[in-house]
């Protein structure tokens, strides 16, 4: 983490030289997803990871990073898998997707085609381990009690419900995401200005704790999926003052600048919003340019980065009229060279 530290502040000097807030992860058990390759030898199946020279594979024993809902399962579903032909058969991966609920969804990968009687041993299976199983081959999936789990973090005195689908983004570590969101709700509290806008909103991760520090908010994300769980989300939540599109930040930015109509919105009054805050949490390649231009119209950018480098790269242009206030170091990925970041940029006084 130390090192981590020097290597971000080191990064953020040409912009803000002041104190950065670390957010450490647990030491252990705080993966809440989990993806293995399946190695199939005259022993039976088991898990294992590609080795660091990409040709080789690594048979695991432990797996101590994993979040505790998924160690209490996973090495005993490999031992009734290895007890059963027709799990066992031409299985090549396993999918762990796990809540702080103890909530956890495994999908099971296939070579082959699953039919009625893989269907009865995996209900059995799910049974047995106390999780819900969803079955993929090709151009097929078998989902046999939902795929989904539900999510509950404490933020802020209040406890927030996320339903995370299979194979949709969410975020890696509970824990950390839980200081993400209420570094960014202090950040906001404390920064804001206006409406909310979000881009790139996925579920509604930040988007529905945040919604509680203002009077209206518009997000946006390409996701129709991540859409669909946004619009559940709120729902759990009671919240009721998001409006959820389903557009792109360049398109969103297009809209905005009057320079394309879309279908999407012929029921959104985009000029009813005032905004005055925009929170971005792009991929890693970070803000394109015209999405940079559009958030520099804002008073206040909350910047989520899962990237420093592309985040530096953004900061060269943003903090031509925006400067940084405080800046956070998010360790999502112990013990490795991964970090995240946040910043909090406000418009500079003419």
């Amino acid at each position: 983490m130390a090192e981590k530290m020097g290597r971000l502040s080191a990064m953020l000097e040409p912009f803000y030289r002041g104190a950065i807030t670390p957010f450490p992860s647990p030491d252990s058990h705080y993966r809440g997803r989990a993806e293995y390759k399946i190695f199939h030898d005259e022993e039976g199946a088991h898990y294992a990871m590609r080795h660091l020279d990409k040709k080789r594979f690594v048979l695991l024993e432990e797996c101590p990073m994993v979040a505790e809902p998924i160690a209490r399962r996973m090495w005993r579903l490999m031992e009734l898998v290895n007890d059963d032909a027709t799990l066992s058969k031409k299985l090549f991966g396993v999918e762990f997707l796990s809540a702080t609920t103890d909530e956890v969804l495994v999908t099971m990968l296939y070579h082959r085609k699953l039919d009625e009687a893989w269907e009865a041993r995996a209900r059995t299976l799910q049974e047995k381990i106390g999780a819900k199983i969803i079955g993929r081959s090709r151009k097929q999936k078998e989902v046999l009690d939902g795929e989904f789990v539900t999510e509950a973090l404490e933020v802020a005195g209040r406890r927030w419900l996320y339903r995370h689908y299979e194979q949709s983004f969410t975020q890696p570590n509970p824990f950390v995401n839980a200081k993400m969101i209420a570094w960014a709700m202090t950040q906001a509290h404390r920064h804001g200005r206006g409406d909310l806008c979000e881009l790139y909103a996925g579920a509604g991760n930040f988007t529905i704790p945040l919604s509680s520090l203002f009077e209206k908010v518009i997000a946006t994300e390409i996701s129709k999926r991540s859409i669909q769980a946004a619009k559940e989300n709120c729902a759990l939540n009671g919240v009721e003052n998001i409006t959820f599109v389903r557009m792109s930040s360049e398109e969103f930015t297009e809209a905005l600048e009057g320079k394309r109509a879309f279908t999407r919105l012929k029921n959104v009054d985009l000029g009813s919003y005032d905004i005055g805050t925009v929170l971005v949490d792009p991929p890693r390649a970070g803000l394109d340019e015209g999405t940079r231009r559009l958030v520099a119209r804002f008073d206040t950018i909350l910047y989520i980065s899962c990237n420093p480098e592309t985040l530096v790269r953004d900061l060269q242009e943003l903090t031509r009229t925006h400067r940084v206030m405080d800046a956070a170091l998010f360790d999502q990925f112990a013990y490795t060279p991964h970090m995240e970041a946040g910043v909090v940029l406000v418009k500079s006084e003419e």
